[in-house]
Order: structure tokens, then sequence, then C-alpha cells
């Protein structure tokens, strides 16, 4: 049977969605954005302030939909910016709604400088009954011309030949 694959992500300038969209054609498998209930600031200089105060608090914002039948899913795809050095809140909230025990879970992050972060510990202790793979990690503004790269990822995680 083949595996069944959800790209999941959040995306607040759109270079995650960029990502994850080049992920999803290349691999296939269900899309899906997460969002939470309330909207985050366009402002940058707003959405960094509270991004800072959600997760020095450990605030996971309610999120606007559910996935539906998560547990048919092998293999979840997590983008997130690189927000103060870890997952946005809305992915800590995804990760945490759903029992993703035994599921192999490939983070993705973009961000303004600071690498992958404590992305990959950081999922790891909201899942510690899945397998994580690498985290891929672009700068953002890289994000529109990430093809190459991220093909050699997938390869290289042995998502793809």
């Amino acid at each position: 049977m083949a595996k069944q694959i959800l790209v999941a992500y959040f995306t607040w300038s759109e270079n995650t969605r960029k990502i994850a969209n080049i992920i999803h054609k290349e691999i296939g498998g269900t899309i899906c954005e997460i969002q939470p209930a309330v909207p985050y600031p366009t402002s940058y200089r707003a959405v960094v302030e509270q991004a800072k105060k959600e997760i020095q608090a450990g605030y996971k914002p309610p999120l606007k939909s559910k996935i539906d039948h998560i547990e048919t899913y092998d293999t979840i795809f997590v983008g997130s910016p690189n927000w103060w050095g870890t997952i946005a809140p809305p992915i800590a909230t995804f990760l945490s709604e759903y029992d993703l025990s035994g599921k192999t879970i490939v983070p993705f992050c973009t961000h303004g400088g600071g690498g992958k972060g404590r992305i990959s510990s950081d999922i790891t202790k909201l899942c510690p009954q899945s397998t994580i793979l690498n985290v891929f990690e672009i700068y953002g503004s890289d994000a529109g011309n990430a093809q190459a790269k991220v093909s050699q990822w997938l390869r290289k995680i042995g998502i793809t030949q």
C-alpha cells in the first residue's frame, strides 16, 4: 500500500507556502494550510511581538479548521516559519491536537537568518512517539527558487529516489 502523505504548513509571509507547494508538487499527497482562528497582524513588527509573547507563554492558539482522518496519513510534512528559534504557535497547536504516534514527521522551515533553530527538538518534545526526519531550512527570500534544494533534501532523507 502506498504511503499516505500530508503536507501541513503555516505561513505568514507566503514563504513557507512556496516550500509547501514545491514539496506537494514533487511528492503528491494532501496539502493543508494550518491557520489560526484569529489571523496574525499584517504588520511585521506587530507579528514579531505577538509571536514572542505567545512562544514565551507556551500559548497554542485555536485553529480555524480540523484535519479529517489524520490517522490515515503515514508521513506528515510540517512547515513553519522559524519564529524566535522555534515553530510558530499554530504549528505547536496542530502537533498537540492530534495523536501522531508512529507517524513520520518531516519538518521544513523558512527563516530570516535563524536557520532551523530548535525546531527539530521542539517537534520531538510535542511528538515523542513519532519519527522526526531532518529539517529542511531555507532563507525566506530564497523560497521562490528552492526547487533544486527541496529535491535534493527529499532524496537525502529517503522520500524520493
